[in-house]
């Protein structure tokens, strides 16, 4: 058994839903559960249309919403015939979610989030189900809230693997041993989404839907994952910020961890660590050219430092936090200090401390962030800038500093035996 995942892009108009259906079709083998995240930037969509909905901005609300439905409705029309049921399932899935809207929103944000922007990998996952079925492959749709369960801490929800591995094996599983004689049935489900006990709508953090692969590979001790992007495999760096990038073509878990938590964008963070546990190889393709072999992530690790790896994280602020009664950054404070960041949700991405200062670095949110703030301030002096970017080199000993750090204004540095970071500013000199 497999698990295959596809991502936004993958699946972002017409003719890339045919690719991902000549994928499964041609490079499936045996048993096949497939997780899909919602199309194109549809997610991007669905949280502004939260953050209006949250707002009340009634006019933004439903224009935002009525282009979601439409774009879904268009992609739909390229694929099906006329009054196919496929319209039906859309037609309701935003009938729900328009009703939803007119509702006025509760004081829980992070609650209004999962139920809104789950609608995309909803929506994305039942036509391409639908498809699958119009080209003759057999599947069964599953709903990931009854899969992947998890407790109440909405948009970066954590699972309950024993229920988890329950639920899996009790649905997923039976569907297989029906169709033992069909050469690659096909299930299908939701990435990014779970749900509580009571039946509640959670997400598993932004970029979820590796996540959901890698649970779903452990709970059913998967051979191998692979993850279908629009970049050759694992790059040491993103294409769209770094010029000259390269492939690297194998890498130990260990190092795919380390790139993750620094921020690189083709691994989830948590994704690796369900597989290390089961040693199942997550192997990363092209749905370009599905025919390459792409890059690995192994036990292997002999090749983790034969390139540097560059990561970059926009939207970064840096704050500095001072007792106001002059006390040293010790333990006490310390110990306040993560407690603070810890019941506001927000992850620490570089963290440096003197005798009475403590300065942060994380990304910046909306919601999380004033909070944050405002929690802080009423124990702690408070300085901070905002707008800033984290750069991060993983084996920096043959990079050129200097060229890389270029028209930046460099605010704070940390470097130890692997990995040089810097939190800077754009020079607009």
């Amino acid at each position: 058994m497999k698990v295959f995942k596809f991502g936004g892009a993958s699946v972002k108009d017409p003719d890339a839903v045919k690719n991902v259906a000549n994928i499964i079709k041609n490079y499936a083998s045996g048993p096949l559960v497939v997780v899909i995240s919602a199309m194109g930037k549809t997610t991007n969509a669905l949280e502004r249309l939260t953050e209006a909905y949250f707002e009340q901005k009634k006019d933004n609300t439903e224009s935002i919403f009525q282009s979601i439905k439409q774009y879904h409705i268009n992609i739909a029309q390229e694929l099906f015939p006329d009054k196919h049921i496929v319209f039906n399932a859309i037609e309701q899935k935003f009938y729900h979610l328009y009703y939803y809207l007119q509702e006025p929103p509760g004081k829980n944000f992070n609650f209004e989030y999962d139920r809104i922007v789950s609608t995309g990998e909803y929506v994305s996952t039942i036509i391409i189900a639908h498809y699958l079925s119009e080209k003759g492959i057999k599947n069964q749709w599953y709903d990931a809230v009854s899969l992947i369960i998890t407790d109440t801490n909405y948009r970066d929800a954590g699972v309950d693997w024993l229920k988890t591995e329950n639920a899996v094996k009790t649905r997923i599983q039976p569907f297989f041993k029906r169709n033992k004689h069909n050469l690659n049935p096909v299930a299908i489900t939701q990435g990014f989404l779970g749900g509580t006990t009571q039946g509640f709508i959670t997400t598993l953090g932004r970029e979820g839907s590796d996540y959901t692969a890698a649970i779903l590979a452990y709970t059913l001790k998967a051979s191998e994952v692979i993850i279908w992007k629009d970049v050759p495999g694992l790059l040491n760096a993103d294409p769209k910020v770094f010029e000259s990038t390269k492939l690297l073509q194998n890498i130990s878990y260990q190092e795919a961890i380390e790139l993750a938590y620094y921020g690189a964008t083709v691994i989830h963070p948590k994704t690796l660590k369900p597989l290390l546990k089961r040693n199942i190889p997550l192997r990363v393709k092209s749905f370009f050219n599905p025919e390459e072999d792409g890059s690995i992530i192994n036990q292997e690790f002999l090749n983790d430092n034969l390139q540097p790896s560059y990561i970059l994280k926009t939207r970064q602020i840096l704050l500095s936090i001072f007792p106001k009664d002059f006390s040293f950054i010790a333990e006490q404070n310390i110990s306040r200090i993560f407690s603070e960041f810890a019941r506001a949700g927000v992850k620490i991405n570089l963290m440096q401390n003197s005798a009475l200062s403590f300065s942060v670095c994380f990304d910046e949110d909306i919601i999380k962030t004033s909070a944050l703030l405002k929690n802080l301030e009423k124990i702690y002096n408070l300085k901070y800038n905002k707008g800033l970017e984290l750069i991060t080199v993983r084996h920096y000993e043959k990079v050129n500093i200097d060229e890389l750090l270029k028209g930046r204004e460099i605010l704070m540095e940390q470097k130890n035996r692997t990995t040089y970071q810097w939190v800077v500013k754009k020079n607009y000199k």
